[in-house]
């Protein structure tokens, strides 16, 4: 089986690396240097002479409020709308399945019943509407694919929430974080092997949700994970934390189809006390 994985050295790429290595299944590994997605004829000829049977599809912008302007905003369309596009049309020629992950940005976050997967989009920031914008080229150019929206995303190699909170917890004895964003932490490790699951299985295509079970507010989310730190978290509104993005007050994936798959979602505590096990040594 060929496989081949964009964006190869982030967070959720480097986390498929090692779980495809501990399975010693071999896999052609690239990044921006690699193969420049936004460059359709380079995206074409490369996917032209490696033939990939399975594309996993990491690469992506993932600063959020840097979209907001430029020049992330061009790069965010770029890379998210445009590159996926790309890839969606070479992998449509060479019969390749596509795996393309998505984000609960998507939505506007203003329900509070959970998104299911046919849920009607509607992007509030500039992230989100390129990420929607790569789903609807995956849906249109793509035969054989696989959409998979996941949220609050944390992992052992790169910049996440859970490093950035620990890092702070460093230095102060108070932290302030928002308690009016509520959702579902997902760890890239359950997300690398659903991605693996879904081609494996060959499920049915179509779009997914994968998060951890249970939901959270950020600011839950922080104290639990200083809750063995000697640090005080507490709580404030998104008024008085302003970002330049917009950030879904609710955006909580329905997770009842990835369920009904068979495959086993850890709750939010479970993920997050396994991970911190695992960056404790």
């Amino acid at each position: 089986m060929r496989i081949l994985i964009t964006g190869a050295d982030g967070q959720l790429g480097t986390e498929l690396r090692h779980l495809l290595d501990a399975h010693q299944l071999s896999y052609r590994a690239t990044d921006s240097h690699d193969l420049d997605i936004t460059d359709k004829t380079a995206v074409q000829r490369y996917f032209k002479a490696f033939q990939p049977q399975i594309v996993y599809h990491c690469a992506a912008y993932t600063a959020v409020d840097a979209a907001e302007t430029e020049p992330g905003k061009t790069t965010n369309q770029a890379v998210n709308a445009t590159g996926t596009a790309n890839v969606a049309v070479a992998a449509e020629q060479v019969g390749a399945t596509l795996v393309y992950i998505s984000t609960d940005y998507v939505f506007a976050g203003d329900q509070h019943a959970p998104y299911t997967t046919d849920a009607q989009p509607a992007p509030q920031n500039e992230y989100g509407r390129a990420k929607y914008a790569g789903e609807q080229a995956v849906q249109r150019l793509a035969s054989r694919y696989y959409i998979i929206r996941t949220s609050w995303v944390f992992g052992e190699y790169g910049h996440n929430f859970i490093y950035t909170m620990l890092k702070l917890a460093q230095d102060h004895d108070q932290l302030t974080v928002v308690n009016d964003q509520v959702g579902r932490p997902a760890w890239t490790r359950t997300l690398a092997e659903f991605m693996t699951f879904a081609t494996d299985h060959q499920l049915p295509y179509g779009i997914y949700h994968l998060a951890a079970t249970g939901t959270c507010s950020w600011y839950q989310f922080a104290r639990t994970i200083l809750q063995d730190r000697p640090v005080t978290v507490k709580p404030v509104t998104s008024a008085e934390y302003p970002q330049k993005a917009w950030r879904p007050r609710h955006a909580v994936l329905d997770l009842s189809k990835t369920l009904a798959t068979g495959f086993k979602l850890p709750s939010w505590q479970e993920a997050l006390a396994a991970f911190m096990q695992e960056i404790a040594g």
